[in-house]
């Protein structure tokens, strides 16, 4: 039976006899193996598909953790800034705890499966003329004006319990992988699944820390160019973030591990993300699809190792943002209701 992060990984994560055990049945989440796409760039290659959590998104295994110490300090409001998953996640979970939940985005640019999630969870949706950087500085004034609890991953807990997905990883493979590629925006997850692995190590749970590679697309690609972007653009929503708040973090866990950043276009991840589903049955959103494009690109470059062990981290569901897929696939044929009309269609 599945029983959430907090009661699984109980003994890693910082709780008291006071925290609050809230749960969605989080975590345990597949680890699937991609044997086609494997083949293809000559690797040994799995999927950490997060995107079956309970909201559809990562955002759930540090959201159970922030609002679990949110509840326990005597929050009586959560507030966050978002481009979609977060408010998803946050609004679930406020519902859970049964307080308020005030979430901010950037008007027009949440894909409207995200948005209409954090509508009947029944958070407060405020829509921002400005981009997700600007929801944030917002968001974190009214966290410190009007004392409510910040669940963006500024807050320590969401890292915290992020880190469960690289613990799960190497439980279910026996050991760490050789690397593990991430997609980047707020650059937070990146930082978490170093911070997990760095703590199996200390528990010698695994021997070694695998490279974490971190991808981004072009247009919203500050950790790839090194300066901040003021208008970020990208058709992957989850990860248009131009100013990362981790961004020291994220630099640091891809210094410590070898790995490294990089930025892949929108077609290339479109393109991903119908590979991903046509060949190996996962719908992915497409934030979740810039690290198979990533791998591909190396694969092109001719810098992807040969018979390594590779997992991409499939953060959130594609059907978050259903309308990104629909520009890269064919639409229906439509036909009369015949058999004449069916077998000339038919193959064979």
């Amino acid at each position: 039976m599945r029983k959430g992060i907090l009661t699984t990984y109980e003994t890693l994560l910082p709780l008291t006899e006071r925290t609050p055990r809230l749960s969605l049945c989080e975590g345990n989440t597949p680890l699937v193996s991609l044997k086609r796409l494997g083949r293809e760039l000559g690797v040994d290659l799995y999927g950490k598909f997060d995107g079956l959590n309970p909201t559809g998104s990562f955002k759930d295994r540090g959201m159970v953790l922030a609002v679990s110490k949110a509840v326990e300090e005597g929050a009586k409001a959560l507030i966050c800034a978002s481009t979609g998953n977060t408010s998803a996640s946050a609004a679930a979970y406020g519902a859970v705890a049964g307080i308020p939940c005030y979430v901010l985005l950037p008007a027009g640019k949440v894909a409207l499966g995200k948005l209409a999630q954090a509508l009947i969870y029944g958070a407060k949706v405020i829509a921002v003329r400005g981009n997700f950087d600007s929801a944030l500085e917002m968001a974190r004034q009214a966290s410190a004006e009007r004392g409510l609890a910040m669940v963006n991953s500024v807050n320590p807990y969401r890292l915290y319990g992020q880190r469960s997905a690289s613990w799960e990883i190497c439980d279910e493979l026996g050991a760490a992988p050789d690397w593990i590629v991430l997609p980047v925006g707020n650059a937070g997850n990146i930082s978490a699944y170093c911070a997990g692995l760095e703590q199996y190590k200390e528990l010698s749970r695994i021997s070694r820390l695998p490279r974490l590679v971190g991808v981004q697309a072009e247009g919203a690609a500050p950790m790839v160019r090194g300066v901040f972007v003021d208008e970020p653009e990208t058709v992957a929503t989850a990860i248009r973030i131009g100013h990362p708040v981790s961004a020291d973090k994220a630099r640091r866990a891809v210094e410590l591990t070898g790995g490294e950043f990089l930025a892949v276009s929108d077609d290339e991840i479109l393109q991903a993300q119908k590979r991903l589903a046509s060949q190996e049955g996962l719908f992915a959103e497409p934030a979740s699809c810039a690290p198979l494009a990533g791998l591909v690109r190396l694969k092109e470059m001719g810098t992807l190792p040969k018979g390594i062990r590779v997992v991409l981290v499939l953060t959130g569901n594609g059907l978050k943002d259903p309308d990104a897929a629909v520009q890269t696939i064919a639409r229906p044929i439509e036909i009369d209701s015949s058999w004449d009309a069916l077998s000339e269609v038919l193959p064979l």
